[in-house]
């Protein structure tokens, strides 16, 4: 969830199941009606992106399977943390966590929520997942497509 007037930084994340986490401190910060309009919003851009990348289809059924959550990196963790619990409700087996970089505090509270949490590089001053990255930005629902449709057709292929 985005916090006003500083879109880049996100106080919290909600995902399709309504599992969510909020940054403690800052909803107390805005006004709740703020609060639950930017919850409006968020929901209904995870209507769209479920419309646009997994063509309307249902999640696919986590139930006693392992999960391994993977993400170009943690700054904060709304997003990671709402994965989880996603993941926990829907009762996932085991638990991965895997990026390439984060913060050194976030290890230590997704460890006490997943069976395991893979981070390959903690920089001292880590401020943002882009810092770790020569060329960043966000994927277009073009490219995201893209990238899902050519890994479904190889999973599709046995390759």
């Amino acid at each position: 969830m985005p916090f006003p007037g500083n879109p880049e930084f996100g106080f919290g994340a909600i995902s399709e199941d309504g599992s969510s986490f909020i940054i403690s401190g800052y909803e107390e910060q805005l006004p709740k009606e703020l609060v639950e309009d930017i919850i409006r919003k968020q929901e209904l851009e995870i209507k769209r992106r479920i419309s646009v990348l997994r063509d309307g289809k249902d999640l696919p059924e986590i139930k006693d399977r392992m999960v391994i959550l993977v993400d170009d990196g943690i700054a904060m963790g709304s997003t990671m943390l709402a994965a989880i619990y996603l993941c926990k409700h829907k009762g996932a087996k085991k638990i991965i966590v895997a990026v390439p970089v984060s913060g050194e505090n976030i290890e230590k509270e997704l460890a006490q929520l997943v069976d395991e949490v893979v981070i390959l590089e903690q920089p001292d001053f880590f401020s943002a997942v882009a810092q770790a990255y020569e060329n960043w930005h966000d994927l277009s629902d073009v490219e995201a497509v893209s990238v899902l449709r050519k890994w479904g057709n190889r999973m599709r292929n046995g390759k």
